[in-house]
């Protein structure tokens, strides 16, 4: 018998929600065909190793605000829906660090890292790197296909899940969406800080915060209006989050963040912080400073000096004081909204504390 869920335990529930489904879901494929084992674990330990379970979070605290009751009949299931939102995000994660050609994450291995090596300490046939490749690819499509098991299977009644489906619908699109807008916008060499903002919305605010609440407010029963202002507020504290890791990605302690510092510009990401960078750069005529953010970027090769120099050209003119500045208007606005929606008890003191860890966080 599974014990309650309280809001204080949240992350070791949606923890139990995750184990206690993958176990399942992947148990008839492995009697059938035991040789996929690896790539399910590799699913299995990438989702439960590590991660800050923000979606879950918001989503649950969006159904609490609408009047869920965690000692209520529909907790489990409520909690059930929530956690498949950490599929999603193994989906993106593991495709992005594909798609990023990045090495590491969360100090481990990469999925196309780790099943590289894999091939290659085995001895088979072909290209340890495409096998890599394809493997995460794979591994990437099966936590996609879960999610949508692990939310459609959820105990709750019809009604319920009807209204939240629309939620998780839009959720989905908009995630690829934001995929696709990415590696579009590094194609194309936008550095503008339009494009980085709309990638910000689609790629990380809608299904990181905005629709985890639209999905635990319908759960909840919540009308349009409320509905409304919690995307308001989602929306205001998704940019905020992104535009810290925006930060993170090039200021922060590797030893923290688990990833390298200055991965975002080995990877040509245009983010905000390039964008204003490059901007405020041209606005006082400091092509210096323009050249070793623009030389910086998409440059694999890129060395820690090299990040360093980076580092003082963006703070050189203004730019990251100006994503601060972003971050603190954001948020003040994601707050003001959190008041106009009188949520239920404790629901806005918790929303509170989850907005401060997501745009005040140093990992």
């Amino acid at each position: 018998m599974n014990a309650p869920v309280s809001d204080a335990d949240l992350p070791a529930h949606v923890e139990r929600a995750l184990a206690g489904f993958l176990d399942r879901a992947g148990e008839e494929i492995v009697r059938t065909e035991p040789s996929v084992r690896a790539g399910i674990e590799a699913l299995s330990g990438f989702v439960l190793g590590g991660g800050k379970r923000l979606r879950p979070t918001f989503a649950w605290w969006g159904w609490r605000g609408a009047g869920g009751d965690p000692a209520g009949p529909d907790a489990e299931g409520v909690l059930q829906a929530v956690s498949s939102l950490e599929l999603i995000q193994a989906c993106a994660l593991i495709h992005d660090d594909l798609i990023d050609s990045s090495d590491s994450r969360r100090g481990s291995p990469t999925v196309h890292i780790a099943s590289a090596k894999l091939h290659a300490d085995r001895g088979w046939l072909g290209s340890p790197a495409t096998f890599g490749l394809a493997t995460a690819v794979l591994v990437g499509d099966l936590a996609l296909a879960w999610a949508d098991d692990m939310f459609a299977d959820a105990p709750l009644p019809a009604a319920t899940m009807a209204a939240a489906r629309p939620a998780w619908r839009a959720m989905r699109t908009e995630v690829l969406a934001g995929q696709y807008l990415d590696v579009r916008t590094q194609a194309t060499g936008d550095a503008s800080a339009e494009a980085a903002l709309k990638i910000d919305k689609l790629k990380t605010a809608a299904y990181t915060v905005q629709r985890p609440l639209h999905l635990g407010a319908a759960l909840g029963g919540a009308g349009d209006e409320l509905i409304a202002t919690l995307l308001e507020f989602g929306g205001d504290v998704g940019v905020a989050f992104q535009l810290r890791d925006d930060l993170l990605g090039v200021f922060g302690d590797p030893s923290v963040t688990g990833k390298p510092a200055g991965d975002d510009l080995r990877e040509g990401k245009r983010t905000l912080l390039v964008a204003l960078g490059l901007q405020l750069a041209a606005e006082r005529g400091d092509t210096a400073a323009a050249s070793v953010i623009a030389d910086a970027i998409g440059n694999a090769e890129l060395t820690d000096t090299a990040v360093d120099a980076v580092r003082e050209a963006l703070e050189g003119v203004g730019a990251v004081a100006a994503v601060e500045r972003r971050i603190d208007e954001l948020t003040g606005t994601a707050m003001a909204a959190l008041d106009r929606a009188h949520l239920a008890e404790p629901a806005p003191a918790a929303l509170t504390e989850l907005v401060v860890k997501a745009t005040q966080r140093t990992h």
